[in-house]
C-alpha cells in the first residue's frame, strides 16, 4: 500500500497532462516534451496570480525591513515579494522592482528600518494541501482551454475550479483566526473573497 501524501508539483503536472491524454513524465524540470512544458509555465504562471491575492498562509506582518549602509540607504524586499506594504498606516510606501518607494516623499532613501507586511510567492511544496488542489484545478482548467479548447474531455471544468475555490475561502476563513476588532482589515478582504472578490 502506498503512503498518503500531498500533492507535488510533479503530480500537478502530470494531472494537466493527463487531460489531454499525455503521458506522465518523471520530472519537473525541462523534458523536451512541449506539452509538459507549458504544463509547467501555466502552472507556475496560476500559483504567481493565486498567491498574489494574499492569504493567511503566504503572509508575514511584522517583517522589519532595514536600509542599506550608510542611511538614508535604499530599503530592499525579498525576492519573493509579491505584494509589501508599511503597518504604520502613516508610512506611505510600495514596491518598485526591488526596492521601496516613500510616496510621501518621492524618494527610495529611508534613515530608519521599515516595519512592513509582506505577501510572499511560495514555492508549491510549501503550500498546504487545499491551495495546491485549487492552484492545480485552476491551472489544468487553463491548460485544457488553451491546448485543445475542448468541454467534453475528462477534465477540470469552471465547476469544479469554483469548487475547489470554495473550499480554498472557507479553509482561509476557518485558520486564519482573524479578530473582527483587531484586524478588521484582514477580516474585510476575506469576506471580498467570499462574495466574489477573487476572479482568478
Amino acid at each position: 500500500m502506498m503512503p498518503v501524501r500531498l500533492t507535488t508539483e510533479l503530480d500537478a503536472i502530470n494531472t494537466m497532462l493527463s487531460i489531454i491524454g499525455e503521458a506522465p513524465v518523471n520530472r519537473v524540470e525541462d523534458t523536451g516534451l512541449v506539452d509538459a512544458v507549458m504544463a509547467r509555465q501555466i502552472l507556475d504562471e496560476t500559483m504567481r496570480q493565486v498567491q498574489s491575492h494574499g492569504w493567511h498562509w503566504n503572509t508575514d506582518k511584522n517583517v522589519v525591513l532595514v536600509p542599506s549602509f550608510p542611511a538614508p540607504g535604499d530599503v530592499y524586499v525579498p525576492d519573493n515579494t509579491l505584494q509589501v506594504d508599511a503597518m504604520d498606516p502613516s508610512i506611505d510606501v510600495v514596491q518598485r522592482g526591488n526596492r521601496l518607494w516613500d510616496r510621501r516623499n518621492n524618494t527610495f532613501k529611508f534613515s530608519v528600518p521599515v516595519e512592513v507586511e509582506i505577501v510572499r510567492l511560495l514555492p508549491f511544496e510549501e503550500l498546504p494541501q487545499i491551495a495546491r488542489h485549487y492552484i492545480m484545478v485552476r491551472a489544468g482548467r487553463i491548460f485544457q482551454d488553451r491546448v485543445v479548447g475542448s468541454e467534453t474531455l475528462s477534465g477540470f471544468n469552471d465547476k469544479d475550479e469554483t469548487r475547489a475555490l470554495i473550499a480554498l475561502r472557507n479553509a482561509e476563513a476557518e485558520t486564519a483566526d482573524y479578530n473582527m476588532l483587531s484586524d478588521s482589515w484582514a477580516v474585510g478582504r476575506v469576506l471580498n473573497r467570499r462574495s466574489g472578490g477573487f476572479e482568478g
